[in-house]
C-alpha cells in the first residue's frame, strides 16, 4: 500500500499495514501496570538533570499524552518537580527534575531492575503480534525460490523438494555428504521471505523485562522502505524477517532465558528472537550436547507451535514458536535421533554429491568468476582421472582447486590458466593423499 500525505494527519485511524501495532491511547492500553510505568519513567528522568514530556515520550516510545500523564502522577507523588520552561517560547515544554524523594524512588526502582529505555510490550501483545505476522502466512513462489537459489548449481529434483518444504514454514532436515551446499541452501532462505514484521524492544512478564530486539538479528526497515505512520506504537520496530544461524556453539542453555543478575534483566533466547523468521542449526550433531537431547528439547515447539520459558523465580510462561527451522547435517538421520524425534522434522531432504555435468558447470562458473582459463578437454580429462572408484566429486572441490591455481599463478607471475598439469598440482596441494 502506498503512503500518501493525507495519512500523515493525526486523526487518521487506518494504518498502512493492518498488522501494524497501534499506539496506546491510555496507560491501560499499554498492557503494563501503572506502577511499572512510573518506575520506568523515574529511571528515565534520573538519566539527566531535567526532563520534558517530549523527551520522556521519545525515551519510553510512548505517545506524549501518556508521558504527560506519568509526569503529572510523579509530580502528584512529590517525586518530580517543575523547573520552568525548556525554552523562551511560552508553548515550550516544562522542564522537570526528580526531587530528593524522587531520586531515592528511582534508585529503588533501579535496584529492582536497571532496565531503562522503551517501555516493553506485554506478553499477550507479543503473542498476538507473532500470530498476525506468522511466517506460515507468507507464500513462497517457484519464481522466488529460483531467484533465491541463483548461483547455486542444484538438480531439478532437489529444487522441486525444496519448494514445498520452504513454503511450509515447518522444520526441514538437509542431510548428505559434506561440502555440497547444504549450508548455502539454508542461508538462501533469507531471500525467500519479503514481508516485514514488527519486533518489540522488550517484553514484560510478571514485572520482569526481557530484552528482545537484537541488532545482530533484527534488520530494521529504513529509508524509502519504511512505513511512517504517526499513530503506530513506537515500542515496535518494523524489521525484515530475521534469520538466525547457530552451529557447534548451540547448547541447551541458549534455548532458555538468560538472566543477567547485575541489571536484573533477561535476554530472550535465540529461537525466540527468530520468531516470524528462519532459525538455522548448522552442523547439526556437532554440538556439545547430543542431537537427541536438542530434538527432545524441541519436541513440543516443533509439534505444537509453542514453547515454555522459565523465569529465575520459577514462574513458567508460554511463548509462540513460529519460525522455519532448518537443520543442516553431514550425519545420517538414523545416527541423529530415534524415529520419534525424526518424525518431528517434517521434511527430510538429501543433498547429494554433484553429477559430472553439475560438477563441470560449477567448475566453469568459478573459473569465469576468477578469470581463470580452462579448456573442456583438460577439465574432462581431470575429472576422469580423479573421480572414479570411491572418490566422489563434491561441490566445494572446484573452488578449492581454482583458489590454488589462482594463488600459484599470481605468485609465479604466470597467466591464469588451469591446464591439466596445473590442475594436478592443485589437487596435490589441496587434498590429502592417502
Amino acid at each position: 500500500m502506498q503512503y500518501s500525505p493525507e495519512q500523515n494527519r493525526q486523526d487518521v485511524a487506518i494504518p498502512l499495514d493492518p498488522r501494524m501495532p497501534m499506539a496506546p491511547a491510555s496507560l491501560e492500553e499499554t498492557g503494563l501496570e501503572s506502577s511499572f510505568l512510573l518506575r520506568l519513567a523515574a529511571k528515565c528522568a534520573a538519566e539527566q538533570d531535567t526532563i520534558t514530556a517530549s523527551h520522556l515520550a521519545d525515551r519510553m516510545k510512548l505517545p506524549k499524552v501518556l508521558a504527560n500523564i506519568l509526569i503529572k502522577e510523579l509530580v502528584k507523588l512529590a517525586l518530580l518537580e517543575a523547573r520552568g520552561l525548556a525554552g523562551e517560547d511560552v508553548r515550550s515544554d516544562i522542564r522537570y527534575a526528580l526531587s530528593a524523594n524522587g531520586l531515592e524512588y528511582a534508585r529503588a526502582a533501579s535496584r529492582q531492575s536497571q532496565y531503562v529505555g522503551p517501555a516493553p510490550v506485554s506478553l499477550d501483545a507479543f503473542c498476538r503480534q507473532v500470530s498476525l505476522q506468522s511466517i506460515h502466512d507468507e507464500r513462497v513462489t517457484p519464481e522466488r525460490l529460483i531467484e533465491s537459489l541463483e548461483g547455486l548449481v542444484l538438480s531439478d529434483s532437489l529444487v522441486e523438494k525444496l519448494g514445498p518444504a520452504m513454503n511450509s514454514g515447518r522444520s526441514i532436515l538437509l542431510y548428505g555428504p559434506p561440502g555440497n551446499g547444504k549450508t548455502s541452501i539454508a542461508e538462501r532462505t533469507s531471500q525467500l521471505f519479503r514481508q516485514t514484521i514488527f519486533v518489540p524492544h522488550a517484553i514484560e512478564v510478571g514485572g520482569h523485562v526481557i530484552s528482545f530486539f537484537d541488532e545482530a538479528v533484527h534488520q530494521p526497515i529504513a529509508g524509502a522502505d519504511a512505513k511512517p505512520y504517526p499513530k503506530a506504537d513506537q515500542r515496535w520496530i518494523e524489521c525484515r524477517r530475521p534469520v538466525v544461524k547457530t552451529g557447534g556453539e548451540l547448547t541447551l542453555d541458549l534455548l532458555d532465558l538468560t538472566f543477567n543478575d547485575g541489571p536484573n534483566v533477561y535476554e530472550a533466547p535465540v529461537h525466540l528472537k527468530a520468531s516470524g523468521g528462519v532459525f538455522i542449526i548448522d552442523d547439526f550433531g556437532r554440538q556439545q550436547v547430543a542431537p537427541q537431547s536438542l530434538i527432545n528439547r524441541w519436541i513440543v515447539p516443533l509439534e505444537r507451535g509453542y514453547d515454555f520459558l522459565t523465569l529465575h523465580t520459577g514462574k513458567k510462561f508460554k511463548v509462540p514458536f513460529d519460525e522455519l527451522v532448518v537443520f543442516s547435517t553431514n550425519i545420517a538421520p538414523k545416527d541423529l535421533s530415534d524415529e520419534a524425534g525424526l518424525r518431528r522434522l517434517k521434511y527430510k531432504i538429501f543433498v547429494n554429491n554433484p553429477s559430472r555435468d553439475e560438477y563441470i558447470q560449477i567448475f566453469k562458473s568459478y573459473a569465469g568468476g576468477a578469470a581463470i582459463d580452462v579448456s573442456d578437454i583438460d577439465l574432462n580429462h581431470f575429472y576422469d582421472r580423479k573421480y572414479h572408484g570411491t572418490m566422489l566429486a563434491s561441490c566445494y572441490h572446484p573452488k578449492y582447486i581454482l583458489d590454488f591455481v589462482g594463488s600459484y599463478c599470481e605468485f609465479n607471475g604466470m597467466p591464469k590458466v588451469a591446464s591439466l598439469d596445473m590442475l594436478e598440482r592443485a589437487w596435490e596441494g589441496v587434498f590429502t593423499l592417502e
